[in-house]
């Protein structure tokens, strides 16, 4: 492909973006248009690179990236296995880690011992299904919320929650714990597929310009 086209980037708002472009300074790659803080630009160039950036919610990032709105997105793994897009996950960029767990108040560790039917309240229910059906073969009843889900178990909304604990804090003064851990978390660049054929050359270098600072 030419160098006339240029490489989208869709980036995680708030500190995913931040850690990235961090990241990407590293490698040469800047963009000045981000740093201007007051600016109402929706899509930041970097001329010179032939480089665009966006700043998208999080679940969004992989939808732009199926649909070639962007050639590379970066976002959290939770958010890679809820929306289950297609796109290619090249890279764990070691940020952002932290862990995708079953919690809940203590008593609620029997439930999970005997196959019960259980409730479980989840930001994602995709991942929370995909577990519990799949991996334990527990029939559940999973119950989206978009909100504190940790406020689940406490109005006795569910048995148990499934969410993302960084320190466990938060649960500790709403005594809840973990009681099981899914898998670990964190930052993953993801490719499209068509962008990974017709630009080859440009993404691989990219990414093992990247995996020096990974």
């Amino acid at each position: 492909m030419s160098e006339d086209r240029y490489l989208t980037f869709a980036l995680a708002k708030g500190r995913l973006a931040n850690k990235t472009m961090e990241l990407l300074e590293k490698i040469g790659i800047t963009c000045e248009e981000m740093n201007d803080k007051d600016s109402r630009k929706l899509i930041f160039v970097n001329e010179e690179r032939k480089l665009k950036f966006f700043l998208s919610k999080g679940p969004d990032v992989p939808t732009y990236v199926e649909y070639g709105a962007a050639d590379i997105g970066v976002v959290g793994s939770d958010i890679i296995m809820e929306e289950n897009r297609r796109a290619y996950e090249v890279l764990d960029l070691g940020y952002g880690k932290c862990r995708m767990c079953v919690c809940g108040p203590k008593s609620a560790k029997e439930l999970l011992q005997h196959h019960e039917m259980i409730r479980v309240a989840s930001k994602y229910p995709n991942i929370a299904k995909d577990y519990f059906y799949n991996k334990k073969h527990q029939t559940v009843d999973i119950i989206k919320l978009n909100g504190s889900v940790e406020l689940g178990p406490i109005v006795e909304l569910s048995d148990v929650i499934v969410d993302i604990v960084e320190t466990g804090s938060t649960l500790k003064e709403n005594g809840l714990e973990i009681l099981e851990e899914i898998c670990p978390l964190s930052a993953r660049m993801i490719v499209n597929q068509v962008s990974m054929q017709m630009e080859p050359e440009r993404i691989k270098k990219l990414i093992m310009d990247l995996k020096q600072y990974v």
